[in-house]
């Protein structure tokens, strides 16, 4: 393969948590190759992939200007870019306490948001048996995920440093699968009306130049 570019990024179309780290590379100007595993025929579980990233999951990034530095789990992909090369802190608080909270929201989106979507959205849609119990539960932590999210974004318009940070744009992808797979038939959720502040968060990260850009790619891949 090439390195003309400075990384390789290894992720999948459908899957939210490669999106994640594009969305920092494109708002850093930071050149990359993206490599899209196909998840169903079990590519990311090759040898070749495995030997870079040996939990065998995407997204896995190839650093080509650091000795191929490679680097796996999306949230920590992220903290490296911002690490790294974010040295005007577009990404980042410029505050201790404020890069503090910055890290708490990027642990709370690993370890809360996409955990339970993404059991909701497994039990919704891919387990060999439809269990209602596993379903509700998975739901009701995706409700109580934008409930936390509205406590304190109905309070200040970012999560960290009064500014769009690398912490916002993580929860955008699962967001988008909270709000169009997991809970559209719920009858106690309506996102604008019960979660005003997270709805509006939501939608002026997903209005940023190189988020759109690359949800809209995404829409088109999946047409393929």
């Amino acid at each position: 393969m090439s390195h003309g570019k400075q990384f390789t990024l290894y992720s999948s179309v459908p899957a939210p948590n490669g999106w994640k780290v594009a969305f920092v590379l494109e708002e850093l100007n930071l050149t990359y190759e993206t490599v899209f595993l196909d998840l169903r025929g079990k590519e990311h579980l090759k040898p070749e992939h495995v030997a870079l990233n040996p939990n065998g999951r995407i997204p896995t990034l190839v650093d080509h200007h650091n000795g191929d530095f490679t680097i796996w789990e999306s949230d920590a992909i992220m903290y490296y870019l911002v690490d790294k090369y974010d040295k005007e802190h577009k990404l980042t608080p410029t505050t201790e306490n404020d890069k503090y909270t910055y890290l708490q929201w990027l642990f709370f989106q690993s370890s809360g948001q996409g955990p339970y979507f993404g059991q909701a959205t497994w039990f919704m849609n891919f387990h060999s048996e439809q269990l209602p119990s596993a379903i509700e539960r998975y739901q009701d932590e995706t409700i109580r995920i934008f409930g936390v999210l509205e406590s304190v974004l109905s309070k200040q318009e970012w999560l960290a440093g009064n500014k769009c940070t690398a912490a916002d744009l993580s929860f955008v992808p699962w967001t988008n699968i909270g709000v169009d797979i997991i809970l559209p038939k719920r009858e106690d959720f309506n996102f604008e009306r019960d979660y005003p502040a997270v709805f509006a968060w939501h939608n002026k990260v997903k209005g940023r130049k190189s988020v759109s850009k690359l949800l809209a790619l995404r829409a088109e891949l999946l047409k393929k």
